[in-house]
């Protein structure tokens, strides 16, 4: 067994251990990730008299500046601190995560990503609240360590006692590894797929320059990072919140119809394309949940970060403004990528493609009599004739996880594929011992490449340029997504280990960038999965042990209305 193999076992032990851990419910079950994302943001909902409709309307006055006092503690203002973190989670997530969660688990998947962008939206205002109360200050600070420290392993520590001190240094552990994988390699990954699948660009080139990008950014510490996401995120999310409302209006006589689908999918899933058992009603909620954490970040304890760094001193002021971020990012901007690929077609339709057998998103599953599938690992050569397999119980070659009905030899899909398959080695061999890298087929997309086809017909209309705005966007998206997570890694190195380990994690963290350019689409988000289910843990503790604190603190604030106070002496000054 080579170390690709032995790499992905380890992958795959990990990801049953940590993500699929779980209560089993009949065939399936139901993640401890779950449980805990939604339990802990119901629980908050309810304690907080849902705040989150509430307060949505005070945390747009606060995040447009209204209220902004320069000389109040902190190195950015709370609109640099809210697109910082939306710079962020506004990103592949957004992009490429819709579109895996409707791979996996059907167009119902969606309804559960604005169940977790729902409930999300009150466990971010409590981390965020949180962490501006316990974070620390110093203003003698060097300019690119920055003057603020703050985040869950801070309010673990300092909110919960010094004996808490070890699940604050574990969560900083983790959260520092999760920003090398979820903030960094998916990001440079998505970026390299969509690269090398629109313009024939290796990926370690894209990986070397995107890498050189972020390592000029970062270095320049949180306020660099400040300037630039102020200008890269609004700026972003409008180009591609423009161009899908063009896709809505064009299609919106579907929008009716997707919607029901969406609501149907939800509770009584029939439309699964990918996986182990499609179709299933906890695959698709799982997905959902899943995919929605990683879109907007609530629970994971890392957005925190990044707003303990606003100049305020009232920690419930900058609480209001993170509620904004779920409801952006989920709400609006994946709604938007979901209704387009749905609409289009793009998310189950199969489309040309060539199909690299050294590499890509080469996989291999069996088929049950039922139609479903599961991940297999071939015992030897794979036989085809006619250009499909000569034995149908044996693994089928797949792509994206689903199989393939047929093969073919060349790009026009009109010479079916005869010989044999060598998975070990990456080619195949027709009846004569002719090899060859690749060969090709009708198959699904998914991730980014599925979002660009559906952006690409959607807009067909007004020529054949759709895919292109994806295609920047990703690119976009992903560095700004990089740069805000390497200051989140970079404050946990500094908890750890203090200033002196902030400069040799950011080396580090430029160097996983490159690494996660080259690496396989499905192990680094698998890695990525792994991460977060994991740094969730420590974090949604805290906010329920802590729920009191983050209480008084809210009926203090709305009871003092400081806020007025503030534009008070702004008008008489």
């Amino acid at each position: 067994m080579n170390f690709a193999d032995r790499f992905a076992e380890v992958v795959a032990w990990l990801t049953e251990y940590t993500v699929e851990f779980g209560i089993p419910v009949g065939d399936e079950k139901i993640t401890l990730q779950v449980i805990l994302l939604l339990g802990i943001g119901a629980f908050l909902t309810l304690k907080l008299g849902v705040i989150q409709i509430r307060r949505l309307g005070h945390g747009v006055a606060v995040a447009t500046g209204r209220y902004d006092d320069p000389n109040e503690p902190g190195d950015v203002t709370h609109f640099q601190a809210l697109t910082t973190a939306l710079s962020a989670t506004v990103g592949i997530g957004n992009i490429a995560g819709a579109a895996i969660a409707i791979h996996w688990g059907g167009p119902g998947a969606l309804f559960w990503m604005w169940v977790t962008a729902a409930l999300g939206m009150a466990t971010k205002f409590g981390e965020v609240t949180l962490a501006q109360k316990y974070r620390e200050v110093d203003e003698g600070g060097a300019k690119w360590s920055g003057t603020v420290a703050g985040g869950p392993m801070y309010y673990i520590e300092k909110g919960l006692g010094p004996k808490w001190k070890p699940m604050a240094a574990f969560f900083a552990i983790a959260l520092g590894i999760t920003a090398f994988m979820t903030g960094n390699a998916i990001q440079a990954n998505t970026v390299a797929d969509s690269m090398q699948t629109n313009f024939a660009i290796a990926p370690w080139i894209t990986g070397l320059i995107t890498s050189a990008i972020v390592a000029m950014v970062i270095l320049g510490g949180i306020g660099r990072i400040g300037r630039v996401t102020s200008i890269l995120a609004p700026l972003m999310a409008a180009v591609y919140v423009t161009a899908a409302m063009i896709i809505i209006v064009l299609n919106i006589g579907e929008v009716p119809g997707t919607f029901a689908l969406i609501f149907r999918e939800a509770f009584n899933p029939t439309a699964g394309v990918a996986g182990t058992g499609a179709g299933a009603f906890l695959v698709t909620m799982m997905w959902g949940v899943r995919r929605g954490l990683f879109s907007n970040e609530a629970g994971q304890g890392s957005a925190p970060i990044a707003h303990a760094a606003a100049k305020t001193d009232e920690p419930v002021s900058e609480g209001v403004v993170a509620l904004l971020e779920p409801f952006i990012d989920t709400i609006i901007i994946v709604t938007m990528t979901a209704l387009v690929v749905i609409m289009t077609g793009a998310w189950n339709d199969r489309m040309p493609t060539e199909i690299t057998l050294g590499g890509g998103d080469l996989s291999f599953v069996s088929l049950d009599a039922g139609g479903g599938s599961e991940s297999a690992t071939p015992a030897g050569l794979i036989s085809y004739a006619a250009g499909r397999p000569a034995d149908p119980s044996a693994a089928h070659v797949a792509w994206h996880e689903v199989a393939l009905d047929e093969l073919f030899i060349d790009a026009a899909l009109t010479q079916p594929f005869t010989g044999s398959i060598d998975p070990s080695a990456g080619v195949a061999r027709t009846a004569d011992g002719t090899e060859l890298q690749s060969l090709h087929g009708l198959a699904v997309e998914s991730g980014a490449p599925m979002t660009a086809e559906g952006f690409r017909r959607g807009l067909s209309p007004l020529g054949d340029w759709g895919h292109y705005v994806v295609i920047i966007s990703v690119l976009l998206f992903a560095l700004s997504t990089a740069i805000s997570w390497s200051y989140y890694g970079d404050r946990c190195a500094n908890y750890l280990f203090g200033a002196k380990a902030v400069i040799p994690y950011k080396l580090v963290f430029v160097a996983m960038h490159f690494i996660g350019a080259v690496l396989p689409l499905a192990v680094v988000w698998s890695l990525g999965d792994v991460f977060l289910a994991i740094v969730i843990v420590p974090n949604l503790i805290a906010l329920a042990l802590l729920s009191p604190q983050i209480k008084e603190m809210t009926d203090s604030y709305f009871e003092r209305t400081p806020w007025k106070k503030a534009g008070d002496a702004r008008r008489q000054g």
